[in-house]
């Protein structure tokens, strides 16, 4: 028996929600024409400290000033600068006005190495004495205030601006939010608002045509040739050529995926001669620069080129500069092709369907305006002090385009209220909003060996929106657990598709989903595969380097780089969504037994007289069937989705999941498993697979039975097939189509008084038919 986890039930229902955005709840068509309209707005008081002038101290030679800002229970400080009479700071600290319950705020300058009396000087300022700040104001003008001390300084004053102002302010995203030392200084810009783009991706390709003129050690034997491409930490190897000889030939097309910018990055080629079972000799290198490299920025074909090989000595014919040139050559064809999308998401869960070149992308068809509001219920991330802690941020990602919001410290509930705007080129695209725990606030290398843990996310299809209406959902952030499927809790979004013209949006489904060279020359699902990994690994390099990095476990989340990994679990999930799917053929199935079966002898009757209208008529086919789904779309709109869909557990089949099925889902590959356990697991799989390969084999042996009928492998069998097609030929040519036609339509639909319990002819003379089957071993 397979352990089950504890059925403990878990709200994963989707909750709209009213926040007051936009001045009130917005609801179906209205439109705003405020910026940050779909958050709610937040006051904060931002501390502006930019530079002192004349802390010259009168019995000491060094001053290394730092500022202090308290307001209540809250303190934030400056960097310290070192032996600076006249610092400057250039920071803004941002306090949320909710949480203020002092009646003046105090900016304390003091002096990091005065033992004595590390205090220079202070100043006071009355709470009510701040203005407040409405964009698209400009911003206040800093100005030097006197500072108050013990007259150790001469003169000393401070610039500084004080004001009230809301998450709109362009302070915002530089601002220190103050904290209870949770984070030390240098690692508080992990913890602000950005905005990112990915790296511009594209495939390089590689193909190898022939070289010519290589020269071998060893004269006397047959070369074993191969060539070998290297990009960064990606390595392509080609087969040995057939071509046994110095001037080989390949049909080799390899690719690559190359991130933006080229410089300093170089494609490194060689080929090689296989001279024993794990010895290989270089023949010949070629070092190309990639900025140097052609572009495909539009379908067509490129041409090829013959490239010079260079050649490494070593021993008795070494150069000094270890370099000779030689007469071998490569030829082969090089680019970077942008006609293509390089995928770095799952097909089905994309955000961009783009070509690489600008020059190939449709027209903008709308904005996609994303509000993060808050979260509500998160579970404890970490223990701080003896307590759960959560410090919580959020990561939304559509096309090129990455947000992440700012880092609320120490919150279950956590309120970020920013808002994102995106530019969108197709509807059948995902946006992905995940929440994730900040473990990068401590400076140190035992930090940074942290992982930033995830909490939940959040995927919703932009078709599914109305264009020009607000969503305010509040959405469960499920997450799959080696102990089973936990709620973390919930994110509040506010989502708004805005298309200017309808006439684009519906011309845009009539577009190829994809570029055009995919279906000119497509890609196979394994290239694909291949292809996706090495852009997330490209993407996870980029966007590290960063002031503010992505960590890269942070962006194989939202790009979903395990959705290949085998599951049970999503098999079964598979497997039950096929089987809601035939169940609609089986319902139609059992509706036409029951009229065969006359249960209701006046519904059959009627549906008899109908088959029999139908066929005299069949001009009446094709404008019945479609008044027919017309009625059945219009019967369907009342019971339209109302709300965007979300992660689903039942679906997912993450409710009833066993935990061994869940440590087989998260056992790295190759397994860290052995002995009795794998063996079990390895005979599941195998039952699995059995399964498997009778239906394969059903379908095929179907298929082989229909080929058979005139391939004279059964000769009784065909000659009787052949005979039967010339009877029928002529019963079609003497008796009209129509007749026929009702007269079948009326034996099917027989009552059962009539009828025949038994196999039709037709049926027992098909599955007589022979298959290659009986060749099988």
């Amino acid at each position: 028996m397979e352990a089950k986890p504890k059925a403990t039930p878990v709200d994963d229902s989707l909750k709209e929600t009213s926040p007051n955005i936009g001045g009130g709840r917005v609801t179906g068509g209205e439109k705003l024409t405020t910026s940050y309209d779909l958050v709610e707005q937040m006051h904060f008081l931002y501390v502006r400290i930019a530079k002192a002038q004349n802390l010259m101290l009168t019995n000491t030679m060094t001053c290394n000033p730092f500022v202090e800002v308290k307001i209540g229970n809250y303190k934030a400080r400056t960097g310290q600068c070192k032996n600076a009479y006249s610092p400057e700071w250039n920071q803004v600290f941002a306090f949320e006005k909710g949480r203020i319950q002092a009646t003046s705020v105090e900016i304390v300058v003091r002096d990091k190495e005065y033992v004595s009396d590390d205090f220079i000087g202070k100043i006071s300022i009355s709470v009510s004495d701040i203005p407040t700040r409405v964009p698209p104001d400009s911003a206040f003008s800093p100005e030097w205030r006197k500072l108050e001390g013990k007259n150790q300084f001469k003169d000393g004053e401070l610039l500084m601006v004080l004001w009230y102002g809301t998450q709109a302010d362009e302070e915002y995203t530089e601002a220190w939010h103050p904290n209870t030392g949770v984070v030390s200084g240098e690692s508080m810009l992990n913890t602000f608002p950005r905005v990112y783009l990915s790296p511009k991706l594209w495939y390089l390709r590689v193909i190898v045509a022939a070289a010519q003129d290589l020269v071998l050690r060893d004269r006397g034997r047959k070369p074993e040739v191969f060539f070998k491409a290297i990009l960064g930490d990606v390595v392509l190897r080609s087969k040995i050529s057939d071509d046994k000889s110095v001037n080989p030939k390949w049909k080799e097309n390899m690719i690559f995926v190359a991130a933006e910018p080229f410089k300093n990055s170089s494609l490194i080629l060689s080929v090689e001669d296989k001279v024993g079972p794990n010895k290989e000799e270089c023949l010949g290198r070629l070092i190309l620069p990639m900025d140097t490299l052609d572009t495909r920025k539009a379908p067509g074909a490129m041409s090829q080129k013959w490239y010079n090989l260079k050649r490494d000595f070593s021993g008795p014919a070494k150069k000094q500069d270890n370099v000779v040139k030689f007469a071998s050559k490569l030829q082969m064809t090089v680019y970077l092709d942008g006609t293509y999308h390089v995928f770095d998401e799952p097909a089905y869960y994309s955000s961009d369907l783009r070509p690489t070149s600008k020059t190939l992308w449709p027209r903008t068809i709308g904005v996609l305006e994303l509000g993060i509001l808050s979260a509500e219920g998160l579970v404890p991330m970490k223990n701080r002090g003896g307590f759960g802690a959560t410090d919580a941020y959020c990561v939304a990602k559509y096309g090129p385009k990455w947000v992440r919001t700012r880092t609320v410290f120490e919150s279950f509930a956590p309120k970020w209220n920013e808002q994102y705007t995106f530019e969108v080129y197709d509807l059948c695209t995902f946006i992905t909003i995940a929440v994730f725990d900040n473990c990068h606030l401590q400076a140190g290398d035992e930090a940074r060996r942290l992982r930033d843990r995830r909490i939940g996310k959040v995927r919703i299809r932009l078709s599914t929106l109305e264009t020009d209406r607000i969503y305010t959902h509040s959405y469960p952030l499920l997450v799959l657990l080696p102990n089973g499927m936990k709620k973390m809790g919930a994110i509040q979004l506010a989502v708004r598709l805005t298309c200017p013209s309808m006439n684009e949006l519906l011309a845009s489904y009539t577009r190829p989903l994809l570029p055009k060279m995919h279906y000119i020359q497509p890609l196979s699902v394994h290239q694909l595969d291949i292809l996706r990994h090495q852009a997330a690994y490209v993407l996870c390099q980029g966007l590290r380097r960063n002031e503010s990095p992505l960590r890269k476990e942070v962006v194989e989340y939202m790009l979903d780089t395990n959705s290949h990994v085998w599951s049970l679990r999503k098999a079964k999930a598979n497997a039950k969504r096929l089987n809601v799917f035939l169940d609609s053929f089986a319902g139609v199935k059992k509706w036409f037994d029951k009229i065969c079966q006359w249960k209701n002898p006046v519904t059959s009757f009627l549906v008899c007289c109908l088959f029999a209208v139908i066929v005299c008529h069949p001009q009446l086919v094709l404008p019945t069937l479609s008044l027919y789904l017309v009625v059945v779309g219009i019967k369907n709109y009342r019971k339209r989705p109302r709300h965007p869909p979300h992660m689903d557990a039942k679906l997912s089949h993450a409710d009833v999941v066993s935990l061994d099925e869940l440590d087989e889902e998260f056992d790295p590959f190759p397994t860290a498993q052995q002995g009795e356990l794998l063996r079990m697991r390895y005979d599941r799989l195998r039952s699995i697979a059995q399964a498997t390969q009778a239906m394969i084999g059903d379908l095929a042996t179907q298929g082989e039975r229909m080929q058979s009928l005139l391939s004279w492998r059964d000769p009784r069998a065909t000659f009787l097939f052949v005979n039967f097609c010339l009877i029928a030929g002529i019963v079609f040519y003497v008796i009209p189509l129509r007749l026929l036609i009702i007269g079948s339509g009326w034996f099917v639909m027989r009552p059962p008084r009539v009828t025949i319990h038994i196999p039709p002819i037709p049926m027992n003379f098909f599955h007589r038919m022979p298959t290659k089957l009986d060749s099988m071993m």
